[in-house]
């Protein structure tokens, strides 16, 4: 299973990267499965979501919660909540 997963705002700061390709199974293989294995692999992953707090997710463009499916060949985003006006 290859899954993209690309960062925005300050995420992509915090992991100093745009995006990574996640090659292997992860379990379950959901959102919250998906950041449950990028926090144990990518520890500015762990430390991002600490100091950023609460974060949305998409799976293929598509508004996503923790208990999204992803897909093998998925893109998923990871991003901070934004408000605005």
């Amino acid at each position: 299973m290859s899954i993209k997963v690309r960062f925005f705002a300050s995420l992509k700061e915090h992991m100093g990267c745009e995006s990574l390709i996640v090659d292997g199974p992860f379990e379950p293989a959901t959102v919250a499965g998906l950041s449950a294995h990028l926090k144990q692999s990518q520890p500015q992953f762990a430390k991002a979501l600490a100091e950023v707090g609460r974060v949305r997710a998409a799976v293929n463009h598509d508004m996503a919660d923790e208990h999204t499916l992803v897909p093998a060949g998925a893109e998923v985003a990871f991003f901070p909540p934004v408000t605005g006006g």
